[in-house]
């Protein structure tokens, strides 16, 4: 364990990926942990290695938060080195650092890790068979922080959403304004989480991990977390409108005017998981929490989006 860690000074914790959805939450949860140095993009390009190793050996972190990521799921598809790159060399330079510094590192990867077979929810012991570029990209990075032996967690999460930034349910608020009526996706299922969550709950697990170091070990690795539930795109965004119709937002699509279609309906060049499902179990089990039904998470996000 890194010397700053032993000697219960508050640690520095670098977090990557800083403007993203997910980034801006943990620029939030992670402040009570420790001294927090917030990076961007522009500051820290996770497919730069000489970029990134020279900001490593600068600032010496005790905490590597890594919420940056290749997310362009379709664009992946034309460009794998690109994706390899910031998904899978990126945080194995990451964890090559941390495993010898001594420090933690804090890792989120995807449902996209999974073939999306079944129809129950996938634990942490299933085989990942990823069905495109991005899922096995996000893959090799997992595998690539687990083979260093440095001290980690990494938490596979699902349909991300946050009031910052661009997500699924501002996308069809947005067409339902436009248009009057709606064709979205019924046979691909998962639970929409909220990137306010997210952070909560890693900042929660990290202060476990840094102060209760004899049992730190033992609970470091793999989760899942995402919200309590399922639907499909297409009940998420009937959903997503009836609340905000509710409101007294008037749109040209209303929910009932949103027709199911099925996956085959709507090519797009990456394939998509059919069941994203995942199994919590353990992470509630080791936190002690309760992971929240999705729908009160999105209707939350949609009144601070929209001022509602």
């Amino acid at each position: 364990m890194n010397a700053a860690l032993r000697s219960g000074r508050s640690p520095r914790i670098l977090l990557l990926g800083a403007d993203g959805q997910l980034g801006w939450e943990l620029r939030r949860a992670l402040l009570p942990l420790g001294e927090l140095v917030p990076m961007g993009r522009a500051q820290a390009d996770l497919g730069d290695a000489a970029g990134l190793r020279a900001l490593l050996s600068g600032l010496r972190p005790q905490v590597v938060v890594n919420a940056a990521a290749y997310t362009a799921v379709d664009r992946a598809q034309d460009e794998p080195e690109a994706a390899q790159r910031v998904n899978a060399e990126g945080p194995a330079l990451l964890a090559d650092y941390a495993a010898a510094s001594g420090a933690w590192l804090l890792h989120y990867s995807t449902d996209y890790v999974f073939d999306g077979s079944g129809t129950r929810a996938w634990r942490e012991d299933d085989a990942p068979r990823p069905l495109s570029v991005y899922g096995r990209s996000k893959l090799d990075g997992e595998r690539a922080i687990r083979a260093s032996g440095c001290a980690h967690l990494i938490l596979r999460t699902s349909w991300v959403f946050a009031a910052r930034g661009a997500n699924f349910a501002k996308t069809m608020v947005r067409l339902a304004g436009e248009r009057e009526s709606l064709r979205v996706v019924a046979d691909q299922v998962g639970a929409p989480t909220s990137a306010e969550l997210i952070a909560d709950l890693s900042a929660l697990a990290l202060h476990r991990l840094l102060r209760e170091p004899e049992l730190a070990r033992a609970n470091a690795g793999l989760y899942h977390l995402s919200s309590s539930g399922s639907t499909s795109w297409h009940g998420y965004a009937c959903h997503v409108l009836e609340h905000v119709e509710r409101r007294g937002m008037r749109l040209r699509c209303r929910a009932a005017d949103v027709q199911a279609i099925g996956t085959a309906d709507y090519p797009v060049p990456a394939p998509r998981p059919a069941n994203s499902r995942l199994d919590c179990q353990a992470l509630q089990a080791w936190l002690g929490v309760w992971l929240p039904p999705w729908q009160p998470q999105v209707e939350r996000m949609l009144d601070e989006a929209y001022a509602l």
